[in-house]
């Protein structure tokens, strides 16, 4: 996996991420990514937890969203969700420190498909399943 180099220019992946207010926003920090892979990192805040003082599931789900967007995007060609699942296997909590890691299972013609863990130490906090879709370009032709 790489990072960007200081004084290089910046890949898809952090020219996508750079331009994320929503992730960015809620502490989501890009730690690695490569071809097809992505590292995040985020910090659950007070703001984060629901009525039961656990982390809300809409948060875990943005963070493994935002790794399986950092690498289906890896490959340069914009390419957005075409669905996703989750799995919440246990709770987090105020003051967690969470790492969603994405690894590319298979891609095909524009079509992907991707398994994020989330992970707290090493205790697994959720599994997450994206489908991707690289969009087309204005001058390519219907697939």
């Amino acid at each position: 996996m790489t990072t960007q180099a200081p004084g290089t220019t910046p890949g898809p992946v952090e020219t996508m991420f750079a331009a994320d207010e929503a992730s960015r926003r809620l502490g989501i920090e890009l730690l690695e990514h490569g071809e097809g892979t992505a590292v995040l990192r985020m910090t659950v805040t007070a703001s984060q937890v629901n009525g039961h003082r656990i982390a809300h599931g809409g948060h875990v789900f943005l963070l493994a969203d935002t790794a399986f967007a950092c690498a289906c995007n890896s490959h340069g060609p914009v390419t957005v969700a075409a669905g996703a699942d989750i799995d919440f296997v246990a709770p987090a909590y105020e003051g967690d420190v969470l790492v969603a890691t994405a690894r590319e299972r298979v891609r095909f013609g524009r079509s992907g498909v991707y398994d994020v863990s989330v992970v707290r130490g090493d205790e697994v906090i959720a599994e997450f399943r994206g489908r991707s879709r690289t969009l087309r370009t204005q001058n390519e032709e219907p697939q």
